[in-house]
């Protein structure tokens, strides 16, 4: 299943332009990473796709049919959504997890938490997942609550997978080992990732980069490499911070 766009432009009440002919293709068994500056457009693109909000000139199109006709009840059962501020519930961290797919059994919702890599802090609580959270889950430290959410998103397993800066609560070690369960997640599905650390989308297959909500280049990351445009700029203002910063402590 595949998401694409017919030039999509979203204005704010104020009139102020957000999207302006935004178009692209996100292909199933693919991942397509929208990269950009902040405030280019890349979180409303996502929930755009999702129909978070509705767009007023354009298509967005999933498998061939308009997202405008679909129900938003029914349309959200497509996808799983790992967004940088994630939702708890005054309820255990398992329940919380269940809540990807309220029929699952707890062997199942356990197994997502272990892809997830949540074991580690689970087991220092006083009753392991089964500890109360707290509202809005205010117990736990931001890669904590990130991880819960991509423990949802794995066991919802809908063939979209929306991901929105979902291990930016992280450090390098403990992304690099999520990634093996976010890897997991995204087999045969369509995936649309939005991150500021170039290595988050390292092995996308396609780079939208988005310019004051237009799209400035699109393509494979080797050919807009080749093409020194905003993706290798990004690429390389990230590798000359992380150089001095290693020579700094080295």
């Amino acid at each position: 299943m595949r998401i694409a766009s017919a030039p999509v432009s979203l204005k704010y009440e104020s009139g102020k332009r957000v999207l302006q002919n935004v178009s692209f293709t996100a292909r199933q068994g693919e991942i397509t990473a929208l990269v950009g500056r902040s405030g280019s457009g890349k979180s409303t693109v996502a929930r755009l796709a999702a129909r978070f909000w509705d767009i007023q000139s354009g298509e967005i199109l999933l498998g061939g049919h308009n997202i405008g006709t679909i129900d938003p009840e029914t349309l959200l059962k497509y996808y799983s959504v790992v967004f940088q501020d994630v939702v708890l519930f005054n309820a255990s961290i398992i329940d919380n997890i269940r809540i990807g797919r309220r029929d699952a059994s707890d062997e199942e919702a356990l197994s997502a938490a272990r892809l997830a890599c949540y074991d580690e802090f689970a087991c220092r609580m006083p009753q392991g997942y089964h500890t109360v959270i707290g509202e809005n889950g205010e117990t736990l430290s931001g890669g904590e609550r990130q991880r819960v959410s991509i423990a949802r998103a794995l066991l919802k397993d809908a063939p979209i997978v929306l991901l929105d800066e979902a291990t930016a609560s992280l450090d390098v070690e403990n992304e690099t080992r999520i990634q093996a369960g976010i890897s997991e997640l995204i087999r045969h599905k369509t995936m649309l990732v939005i991150a500021h650390r170039m290595r988050t989308v390292a092995n996308a297959n396609k780079i939208v980069a988005l310019d004051s909500g237009t799209v400035a280049e699109s393509g494979a990351p080797e050919k807009l490499l080749a093409t020194k445009g905003i993706f290798a700029g990004m690429i390389e203002r990230q590798d000359v911070k992380r150089r001095t910063v290693n020579k700094k402590f080295n």
